[in-house]
């Protein structure tokens, strides 16, 4: 299973831009499972993910113990078009995340990161890249609040939902822990905890690395190129 970490919701954003990280909970990583933690093990997982990748040749995620299929899997676009994993991705290098729109701090770190990241790769690289969260929020997470959300970060982001059941079976065929709700606050706010690592699927639709909470700018500045020219992360 890949290694994961869990990331928590807050309370409802407002509809002028990305959350502010002062008012908003935190995230713990954990090995295997699902847990809340506190804001300290938000400066841990950067920490880590900062001393990934720092010499020549190195990666800045993890390599996988064996290559992963993307998930062969139906879902739901913010268009309402059904938008099949393996054909829509054919060819590209994709990269999934799990997450939701109310998330604290993961979703929209991990995010922005890789915004700003291929904006200065450039557009004719950039183009080559698919970016796609999942909702493991299906519930509040319509199709206008994804795309909404999304376009605060770039307007070619793919938000993707469906059933519960249909997410929950994207999670286990992605290798990833399923996303647990938590118990509703009295005014009907939860949290929801849910894997938050980024999953990179080359040209030939197979994973070989995922990256942290924490990946930096400047790790996927640098390891993108070299998997949009087909190295083989090892």
């Amino acid at each position: 299973m890949l290694e994961s970490m869990s990331a928590t919701d807050a309370p409802e954003r407002s509809e002028s831009g990305p959350p502010s990280p002062e008012s908003e909970s935190s995230v713990v990583p954990v090995v295997v499972g699902l847990v809340v933690a506190g804001l300290v093990v938000v400066a841990l997982g950067m920490l880590v993910a900062g001393s990934r990748g720092a010499g020549p040749g190195e990666w800045a995620g993890t390599i996988l113990g064996s290559e992963q299929r993307i998930p062969d899997a139906v879902l739901t676009d913010t268009a309402g078009r059904p938008f099949d994993l393996r054909a829509e991705t054919a060819g590209q290098t994709t990269i999934m995340m799990f997450g939701f729109t109310n998330c604290a701090d993961v979703c929209p770190i991990n995010l922005a990161s890789l915004s700003a990241a291929l904006d200065e790769l450039g557009d004719s690289r950039a183009s080559g890249v698919r970016v796609i969260l999942v909702t493991v929020d299906p519930e509040r997470d319509t199709a206008e609040v994804m795309r909404r959300y999304l376009d605060r970060f770039d307007v070619d982001f793919v938000g993707l939902s469906g059933t519960p059941e249909q997410i929950a079976a994207v999670q286990e065929a992605a290798n990833v822990p399923e996303a647990q709700r938590g118990e509703s606050d009295p005014d009907g706010g939860y949290q929801v905890g849910h894997a938050s690592q980024l999953i990179v699927y080359q040209t030939d639709g197979l994973a070989r690395i995922a990256y942290p909470f924490g990946t930096r700018q400047a790790d996927w500045t640098r390891d993108l190129p070299r998997l949009l020219d087909g190295e083989i992360p090892a």
